[in-house]
């Protein structure tokens, strides 16, 4: 019997009992929807944070000042100032592994023109912010040296406040705009950055120049950050170098003696996105995993309609052996009827996988990716569960005394 035999057999089998041969593949069906897609979208969300840390700036640096210490209790980090602008000369000038240092000093406020008001953040910095974000200006410029060293009243928009101050159809540019009710000129527009991995509005925000800040908005001179330096390393590769320096500079200027806690943080965003790279894909295993138990399931329905099958048809089975068959030949026809039903389960999972995907893209704004290769193993591991769990009800077959399967009523 040759193979052509075998299918043509098994297809005739198979639209004999349309309704139990779909609810037997509607396992597979699933288990294989399920694990495209749930493969997609953790591989799309993984993407997503990759894109959202590159956009954030991947070499930076981010040194936050230190910690209150009362009756032996620790606050936060950040509770008590403790870098000085001298310390970000210093970290600007005297180490090799930095590129860019600036002052983020934030605040919240109301900002007005003409007519409109809208509440957004405000920052004060220098031209390195930029550098170091890798931010551009779409329209206009960004602020220079010579804005800060003049304490100017000029100002940076992000996309989404220019929308809600000005519309579509307006060219801030040049304009004045009121922060805290004190006048500044728009002296450029960002590129539109989207938002971060935890949904931050990277372009509902304004920048001014930080003497601007200090003196306008933080109410004067301080000697000390009330925000927190941001640093920018040469490259990816110099990244921990760059911590590393940054930190013995800080506790030699700080006279901070061995053994003794630093008053202030570093925090590492190439290890903040790994982090969050990692916990992803964990994520995305386990959901795998989940879903590929399904197919586990559906390779029991299988089995199970499969066993069934040899009883309803022990007296065909007899009546073929009698004219000729083989037990090879049995043993071939029902596993080819149990492939057969786990690989169309698996080309309509593939389907129901991509219609699954699309929709959580679409549903969650993400773009989604479905890898060839996943495709590939899902199909080819829903086959292999056919040949597995088809292979004990074909021997069962196959083992079949052709007399007494004559006999069987």
């Amino acid at each position: 019997m040759t193979l052509g035999d075998s299918l043509s057999v098994a297809a005739k089998a198979l639209l004999r009992n349309k309704l139990r041969s779909f609810l037997t593949t509607l396992g597979i069906i699933i288990g294989v929807g399920a694990v495209i897609a749930m493969l997609a979208v953790g591989t799309s969300a993984k993407n997503r944070v990759k894109e959202a840390f590159a956009q954030v700036g991947a070499n930076m640096l981010v040194v936050v000042s230190g910690t209150t210490t009362a009756g032996g209790a620790h606050g936060g980090f950040g509770t008590l100032p403790t870098l000085s602008w001298d310390d970000l000369a210093a970290i600007q000038t005297e180490l090799p592994s930095v590129r860019y240092a600036a002052p983020s000093l934030r605040a919240t406020g109301q900002l007005q023109a003409e007519s409109e008001n809208w509440a957004t953040s405000i920052n004060g910095t220098s031209p390195d912010y930029f550098a170091i974000r890798g931010w551009t200006a779409a329209r206009g410029d960004l602020f220079s040296e010579s804005h800060v060293d003049a304490a100017a009243k000029v100002a940076v928009l992000g996309q989404t406040v220019v929308e809600k101050l000005y519309g579509p159809y307006v060219d801030p540019i040049g304009r004045t705009v009121r922060i805290k009710n004190v006048p500044f000129i728009v002296v450029g527009i960002l590129v539109p950055k989207g938002q971060s991995p935890m949904g931050q509005d990277y372009d509902d925000v304004v920048f001014v120049p930080h003497t601007t800040f200090q003196s306008k908005i933080q109410g004067g001179l301080q000697q000390y950050i009330s925000g927190v330096i941001m640093a920018g390393a040469t490259s990816l590769d110099t990244v921990e170098r760059a911590q590393a320096q940054i930190t013995d500079l800080l506790r030699d200027r700080h006279h901070i003696q061995a053994g003794m806690d630093d008053d202030f943080s570093i925090r590492n965003l190439t290890e903040m996105a790994a982090a969050y790279e990692e916990e992803t894909r964990m994520l995305s295993a386990l959901l795998a995993s989940i879903a590929a138990f399904s197919l586990l399931v559906g390779g029991i329905g299988i089995m199970n309609i499969m066993l069934v099958s040899v009883t309803e048809r022990t007296r065909e089975i007899g009546l073929r052996m009698a004219v000729g068959a083989t037990p090879r030949d049995i043993l071939t026809q029902f596993l080819v009827e149990a492939c057969a039903l786990s690989s169309i389960g698996g080309l309509c999972g593939i389907v129901v996988g991509m219609i699954g995907a699309a929709y959580v893209g679409d549903r969650f704004e993400m773009h989604v990716v479905i890898q060839p290769e996943v495709v590939v193993i899902a199909v080819g591991f829903s086959t292999l569960v056919g040949i597995a769990f088809g292979l004990y009800p074909a021997l069962k077959a196959a083992r079949l005394d052709p007399i007494n399967a004559l006999r069987f009523e």
